[in-house]
């Protein structure tokens, strides 16, 4: 594999590189894996074209080449059981596919026509653009609270900033793109300045050198300044309550952190995440207090960075990679009448770490099992390029052996004072998925208790400790929450 420099990463990250760089991963497997990643994404998007980075890597990945239409591609990947993947975030848009190393002259030809010599065809991109509509319109605003909550609560955080729109954009800028705005973002930042080459499998001797010749035909650098990221400072707790007809109340929130890849306490952090409990995770201190022992909801979550389409994963997708990070919770969906307790117990618990820090045996369990966890998130070689390509980016080493060696040298004292240095149970961002969204308000402004009533008995320190929960203070004030109709979001 081949890796930047350590103490150049995050800097070559932000300005660009001179010439393409490459990942690889050789093997005897017969599965060739490919990742073309380009070190741009939504941050780039003109700021009355949010959406346009995702809808041009849509078209490249869905809209065929200049001889063959996008139906004669999928038909021709088909008896390959191959296909091509497009991811867009913030800062990176990644292509991705496997194949069988037999199929990969076939395979590879297919894909060096999408990426270097597109179709850009009007039926393809009203296709994709309808698709992009409808997935703002139904699939996020419609039937993925959860989602939603988070993506309102990152558009909060970083407003004013390239991150303050979600990478799909808004409804109104996607129904006037064009076709040429779409190119001139490719012809921008498609060039071999941002190009990241990623190979893993039993491929060829000679097959990167053929990628790399062929992708020299790109230009040779994007000549446009990369943004700097400062979202604003938070003087109190603030709330947005999405209201929208559904059953129960979903909650992001969280604030950003000066924390990533490569930084001295992301270890720490990252340990702290895996005591709080990342996705689906049932032993998470969060999971255990609020589902777990009160059966208040399904989900309870802490994540230290950004991780979209958690109803649908286990765990987070590589290719992700952000300058700036932040810390969130996840508390979804929870029924009505608890709903305000429950963002007081989150908030709680959340105070409790701070203050008290985990505790020792805690710890060597949280430790212990970190350790084993990060062979999850690589354990397929697909994955394990991403993460290489990210550990590029970052300027680490390979992600496992950099988690591994992080928390090999943490003791409790480092973890505990990081968590001190860098989370808070104030000054955060809170947003809300609800109907009867002035009903919520009243409840989390409100001077008196909000007590939970439970369907069955509890032990008597739990119905305590909860007489301190619901008088937990949120430090909101009437003033802070904004109500907005769903029809708004993203629009």
């Amino acid at each position: 594999m081949k890796l930047g420099a350590g103490v150049m990463g995050i800097l070559l990250a932000a300005n660009g590189w001179a010439q393409m760089r490459t990942v690889t991963l050789p093997s005897k497997s017969l599965l060739v894996n490919v990742r073309i990643v380009f070190a741009t994404g939504a941050m780039m998007d003109p700021a009355d074209k949010p959406g346009l980075a995702h809808l041009t890597a849509a078209m490249l990945a869905g809209g065929g080449t200049k001889d063959l239409t996008y139906k004669q591609v999928v038909d021709a990947m088909f008896p390959m059981a191959a296909a091509l993947n497009s991811q867009t975030d913030q800062e990176m848009t990644a292509f991705s596919g496997t194949t069988h190393v037999d199929n990969l002259p076939a395979y590879y030809k297919l894909v060096r026509s999408m990426l270097l010599d597109p179709g850009w065809r009007e039926d393809d991109f009203k296709r994709l653009k309808d698709d992009a509509i409808n997935s703002l319109r139904v699939g996020l605003r419609g039937n993925n609270d959860e989602e939603l909550g988070k993506e309102v609560l990152y558009s909060m955080l970083y407003r004013g900033t390239p991150y303050g729109h979600y990478s799909l954009g808004t409804i109104s800028a996607i129904e006037k793109m064009t076709l040429d705005d779409l190119k001139q973002f490719y012809k921008q930042h498609y060039t071999q300045s941002n190009l990241i080459v990623g190979l893993a499998g039993g491929y060829p001797a000679d097959f990167l050198e053929q990628i790399k010749k062929d992708f020299a035909a790109l230009p040779a650098k994007d000549g446009t300044s990369v943004p700097a990221i400062k979202p604003e400072p938070m003087d109190h707790t603030r709330a947005r309550i999405v209201e929208k007809n559904t059953r129960s109340v979903a909650y992001s929130l969280g604030f950003p952190i000066d924390v990533k890849r490569g930084d001295p306490d992301y270890p720490a952090l990252l340990l702290m995440q895996s005591y709080l409990g990342p996705h689906r995770m049932s032993g998470g201190r969060l999971f255990q207090r609020i589902r777990e022992i009160r059966g208040i909801n399904y989900g309870d979550y802490a994540y230290i960075e950004y991780f979209p389409r958690g109803m649908f994963l286990m765990e987070p997708s590589p290719n992700l990679a952000r300058r700036s990070q932040i810390f969130q919770i996840w508390i979804r969906p929870v029924e009505p009448p608890a709903a305000a307790f429950a963002l007081r117990l989150a908030l709680f618990e959340l105070d409790h770490l701070i203050r008290n820090g985990i505790p020792a045996e805690d710890f060597n369990r949280t430790k212990e099992f970190l350790t084993k966890y990060v062979n999850v998130l690589t354990k397929t070689k697909n994955a394990e390029l991403g993460y290489a390509i990210d550990s590029l980016y970052y300027g680490i080493p390979d992600y496992n052996s950099y988690i591994k060696n992080g928390i090999a040298k943490l003791t409790v004292e480092q973890v505990n004072t990081a968590i001190r240095k860098h989370l808070r149970a104030d000054r955060i961002q809170i947003v809300a998925v609800s109907a009867n969204a002035e009903q919520l308000k009243q409840q989390l402004t409100g001077v008196g208790p909000t007590p939970i009533e439970y369907n069955s008995a509890k032990p008597a320190e739990i119905l305590a400790e909860d007489k301190l929960v619901e008088k937990f203070d949120l430090g909101l004030r009437p003033a802070d929450v904004q109500i907005v109709p769903v029809d708004g979001v993203f629009n």
